[in-house]
């Protein structure tokens, strides 16, 4: 039997979808901005959506490439973009699997042990957590530059220094975890403890298998984090071939004059690896999001 929609509910579809489609505009209108930029002529923000003329100058510059000046010559780029955009990858992973590795563990306590004072552990954590990290940059800054003159590995202007700083802020992540653990029955873990599992094989091979789709969000949302970070690496990270593509691209913006084209260029190469990461990882993200957003 065919469904007959009266015209009142079918005005609403329209207006629903014309919405989206507004709302899809204006979320992609900035990105198709920047790119429009990155290949106009000259370093200029004003001009047409649409270039009249399309110029290679910026991404030839971004990628490290011979670029022909105004009068003939060729200049090489002494701005390394590839090497902050390699920073970042490298610090950005390594902060993800140390905030999965610190969150996951600190997770399973909070969600299956019990030990005095728990609540006010997990509301301490949230707590701290609602404090931005511009706040903590001189005593970050500070407590660094003391490190380094015992243990140089993790001082100033080091990767380490970097991944240390970061994995500070796992607070949320514990939080997001927990809920997902508290989903699964812990009837399933006293199954495998019963048929001779230690509660660590119990939760290496039983919990945490289930537990991939959460852990999977997790790092992406810690890989994504660390790769848009600028306050904290700007003040850890000093010299040029360090640092990482959020605090290196700020050389473009001089007090004079703002590099505009060559910043597009070298933002949309800085998505690159968070849309690489979300391609590889999204058939876990919608059940890893979902998770722990109801108990039972």
């Amino acid at each position: 039997m065919a469904i007959v929609i009266d015209k009142s509910q079918r005005w609403r579809l329209v207006a629903a979808h014309i919405f989206l489609i507004c709302l899809c505009a204006l979320v992609i209108f900035p990105l198709l901005l920047v790119v429009s930029i990155s290949f106009r002529p000259g370093n200029f923000a004003s001009g047409s959506l649409i270039p009249e003329t399309i110029s290679l100058e910026h991404w030839r510059f971004a990628l490290g490439l011979p670029v022909v000046n105004v009068d003939g010559r060729e200049i090489i780029p002494d701005l390394p973009v590839l090497r902050w955009l390699w920073n970042s990858v490298k610090v950005a992973t390594l902060s993800a699997l140390v905030a999965v590795l610190l969150s996951t563990t600190a997770a399973y306590a909070f969600a299956r042990l019990k030990f005095a004072r728990k609540s006010a552990a997990l509301t301490g954590l949230m707590l701290m957590q609602m404090f931005p990290t511009v706040l903590a940059l001189v005593a970050i800054h500070a407590i660094f530059s003391r490190i380094g003159h015992a243990f140089p590995l993790f001082g100033v202007d080091s990767y380490w220094s970097l991944v240390l700083a970061y994995s500070g802020g796992v607070a949320l992540f514990i939080w997001v975890i927990k809920g997902f653990y508290e989903t699964i029955p812990p009837e399933i873990e006293e199954a495998a403890t019963v048929d001779g599992a230690t509660p660590w094989q119990a939760f290496r091979y039983v919990l945490l298998p289930m537990a991939v789709p959460i852990l999977m969000v997790v790092f992406i949302l810690a890989f994504i984090n660390a790769v848009n970070e600028y306050p904290v690496a700007s003040v850890l990270l000093r010299s040029q071939d360090k640092l990482t593509i959020a605090a290196g691209m700020k050389q473009f913006l001089y007090a004079q004059k703002y590099l505009w084209g060559d910043f597009a260029a070298a933002a949309i190469l800085s998505s690159l690896p968070i849309s690489i990461v979300f391609i590889l990882a999204q058939r876990w993200m919608i059940s890893g999001l979902t998770a722990g957003a109801n108990k039972g």
